[in-house]
């Protein structure tokens, strides 16, 4: 907008002629303020004059009004134009400006972009900037109060002159003055329009304006300088959730909380409930099982075969104790099954395979993949893929978190993003609760006699219905993980209070009494144990093995067969002996049914796998450093071979007499004896047998460890060392002992008058050393013994 303030010469601007929206459209060739008007030329010349900028001009001026249009200024992101016009000396720009107005009221010129509003015209009084920069009009004006010459003051103008000036070109919704105590120059007001255009109106016509004295612009005049200012818009609800977040934090928590209850719980209890029945898994298909039939010739497994034809002659002999777990299973009483034996026994294959084998629902948690875990996110995890419980954000846990403190640490409360291991487990465990009483209600229907009796009813009179929890593994480390055990025995509980379940444990040892009495204390545990096989079955367990894959082989020969290599069945007259040193552990008594297979004879085989275990047991538990420095062993390398060297002659020690031995009461690496029975207990080289709840004897954790312990005790070298090294460790601790008896000697030696009550003290005294001094005494001349022997031997 320009206009000269001459005599015979004046401006108006005119807005309301193009949209505003279409301020930023320009070609890359030519400048903005060309494009818009060239291309409305364009369209006027083509029969649409009514579009032309100069047409609607001429229709906005009077024609009783003697001027004359000497240039036309369009302004395309103002959305106006400015003109310029001269006037005969006996009018004012006033009367001009007022006559154009009356025209306009009488007469609108609307346009199409903007059918309520026509189009407007107001008298230039100021020094308009021309410019083509990148900024569009906004509702706000940013007046500052500049003086009229450099170096002379300006005067700050109050809200009320402001608002006499700036009224007339439309609405205003605020005008805001420079804070009193802000030190920004020049000096400022906000004047806010409630419509975009008059804002412009009112930038274009009083940019530039001076105010004289008369209407408040000081005695040098006060000039406008006005630009367009973005308005900050009110965040009222922000500012209130930002300065309140002890309230706010908590009820968002509760929101998230809430909502991914919503979402993910039903997602998470049908990956659950298809976890269980094995409902979408590709083995149970039609299609899967009919293809499996057609090639089960071709591509039948001999390992397979062989294995059930020896684990057949099992459960023959185990029979009766299947019978009696699926008896269990159809009774309603609320309490656990435990099915007790040492590892290779065969639990897990006696409860899934037979007494389960037509049973639907079945959940199996394997507790050792849950205690191996490292880190809360990954028992998370592994809890909740064995119960099917996904999606599972196991890393958010840790996340949440670091959230959790660094909102703690700023606002002093604690949101609560973070749960705990224990919440967490609480919260996969109810999950699968839910999903499994689902399952047991999936066959229910209206037409049922009991249907109309409640779901807790139901299930009571119909054990048959209810899904079985196999947990397998229980108390695995009986020392580790704690919260993990309760957790599921506490879970276990309620599904047998409330009907939902059957639960059997499959435990190792008799230590899950202590955390399952903690759950149900007033119940009686339905309990079976498995020890090792008879000679007789076992016996009968390789002659299946190898008589399945004999009659594979029968069946499948041909002419390659001879050049395959098969082997016949070797000589099984060893077998009854080697049988007998084996024992009747399950997976050791298939080891060797290979081995006899491959062509070894049963002595042959015996002893490889003797071989082998001794090896095991050398290196897990007598080559140095394997003791509790290493922060995962609760015993010595003495403590150990003390065991294999009396375990090698005896068949069971006494458990007391083992832990009053010195190497065990006194040891100075392992000093509590009683978790260092349980830690090897744990590591399976030997097993602790009970008689009324409390620790008997202790025997050889393997039947086939008794050989290999033999075997260990029968190399003079190995035996000489590790004696060795258990007679030094007892020589430190009897030295241990006699300066523990010095020192208190010396002690009451110092006194000035020697107590008639402490000659006893001091004949004890040295009583102990006389005995301490006997010992290391024996200790030495067995020592040098030893020493011999590696001296002279290989």
């Amino acid at each position: 907008m320009d206009a000269t303030n001459t005599s015979n010469e004046a401006g108006l601007e005119e807005y309301d002629l193009f949209p505003l929206k279409l301020a930023g459209i320009h070609l890359p060739w030519r400048s903005p303020e060309t494009d818009l008007p060239g291309l409305m030329n364009r369209v006027g010349k083509s029969g649409f004059s009514f579009m032309d900028p100069v047409n609607i001009v001429k229709r906005a001026l009077p024609d009783d009004v003697p001027i004359r249009v000497t240039e036309i200024l369009p302004r395309v992101k103002d959305g106006g134009a400015f003109v310029k016009f001269t006037y005969p000396a006996e009018l004012t720009p006033r009367d001009i400006e007022g006559k154009v107005s009356k025209l306009l009221a009488e007469k609108p010129i609307k346009r199409f972009f903007s059918p309520l509003r026509g189009v407007q015209a107001g008298l230039v009084k100021g020094v308009p900037w021309l410019e083509d920069l990148q900024r569009y009009p906004k509702g706000r004006l940013r007046i500052e109060f500049v003086p009229k010459n450099p170096g002379e003051e300006a005067v700050e103008l109050s809200q009320e002159t402001l608002y006499s000036m700036f009224r007339r070109y439309g609405s205003i919704s605020e005008i805001i003055s420079q804070p009193w105590d802000s030190k920004v120059v020049p000096k400022y007001a906000y004047v806010d329009f409630f419509f975009v255009r008059d804002a412009i109106m009112a930038r274009n016509c009083l940019h530039g304006f001076v105010v004289p004295e008369e209407l408040g612009g000081g005695k040098l005049g006060t000039k406008f300088r006005i630009s367009y200012e973005r308005r900050a818009k009110p965040h009222r609800i922000w500012d209130w959730i930002t300065n309140h977040p002890r309230i706010v934090i908590p009820v968002i928590v509760a929101l998230l909380t809430g909502l991914t209850v919503v979402i993910f719980d039903p997602i998470r209890s049908f990956f659950v409930k298809a976890h269980v029945s094995r409902k979408y898994r590709l083995s149970n298909s039609r299609l899967y099982r009919w293809v499996r039939k057609q090639t089960s010739d071709i591509f039948a497994l001999r390992r397979g075969g062989a294995e059930q034809a020896g684990l057949n002659a099992v459960w023959s002999h185990r029979k009766d104790i299947i019978e009696q777990i699926q008896a269990w299973l159809m009774e309603t009483t609320e309490t656990f099954i435990v099915i007790q034996g040492p590892r290779g026994s065969g639990k897990k294959e006696l409860v899934l395979e037979q007494a389960l084998k037509d049973r639907q629902n079945v959940l199996v948690i394997d507790c050792k993949q849950i205690a191996e875990a490292r880190g809360e996110s990954a028992i998370i995890k592994n809890m909740a893929s064995e119960v099917g419980y996904r999606p599972i954000f196991s890393w958010a846990n840790s996340v949440s978190s670091m959230i959790d403190l660094a909102i703690q640490s700023t606002t002093g409360v604690k949101a609560g993003f973070s749960e705990t291991l224990d919440s967490q487990l609480q919260k996969i465990l109810q999950t699968a609760a839910g999903a499994l009483q689902n399952l047991d209600l999936e066959g229910r229907t209206k037409g049922d006699l009991d249907a109309s009796l409640p779901t807790d009813s139901y299930l009571e009179t119909h054990p048959e219905k209810r899904a079985v929890v196999v947990i397998d593994n229980f108390v695995y480390r009986s020392g580790d993980n704690t919260l993990i055990y309760e957790k599921i025995a506490d879970w276990a509980a309620a599904l047998v209070q409330s009907d939902v379940a059957h639960v059997v444990f499959l435990a190792n040892d008799s230590s899950y009494t202590k955390v399952l009495s903690k759950s149900l204390p007033d119940r009686v545990f339905r309990h079976v144990a498995l020890g090792d096989l008879s000679p007789d079955v076992a016996k009968w367990f390789i002659l299946g093995h190898l008589a399945a894959d004999a009659k594979k082989d029968d069946s499948g020969s041909d002419d390659t067969t001879e050049k395959q290599g098969v082997t016949d069945v070797p000589d099984l007259v060893e077998l009854d002996d080697c049988i007998g040193t084996l024992g009747g552990r399950l997976t050791d008594l298939e080891y060797l049914a290979r081995r006899i297979r491959a062509g070894q004879s049963p002595k042959q085989a015996v002893a490889e796998i003797t071989e082998q275990a001794a090896s095991e047991i050398l290196k897990m538990f007598l080559l140095p450093g394997k003791a509790s420095d290493d922060g995962e062993h609760k015993w010595s390398m003495e403590q150990a071979w003390y065991l294999v060297n009396l375990l090698s002659k005896d068949d069971a020690l006494r458990y007391n007499e083992v832990l009053l031995s010195d190497t065990f009461a006194s040891s100075l690496t392992a000093p509590d004896g009683e978790s260092a029975l349980e830690g090897l207990a744990n590591a399976e080289l030997i097993t602790v047998r009970s008689s009324a709840g409390r620790p008997r004897s202790i025997v050889v954790g393997k039947p086939v460890y008794r050989a290999a312990f033999r075997q260990l005790a029968a190399d003079k070298v190995l035996s000489a060392k590790m004696e060795l090294a258990r007679l030094k460790e007892l020589v430190k601790i009897e030295g241990g002992n006699i300066d523990k008896a010095e020192k208190e000697l010396v002690l009451l030696g110092s006194l000035p008058n020697q107590p008639w009550g402490a000659r006893d003290r001091v004949q004890y005294l040295l009583g102990k050393i006389d005995g301490a001094q006997n010992k290391i005494g024996r200790y030495e001349q067995e020592m040098s013994k030893l020493k011999k022997v590696l001296y002279t031997q290989y």
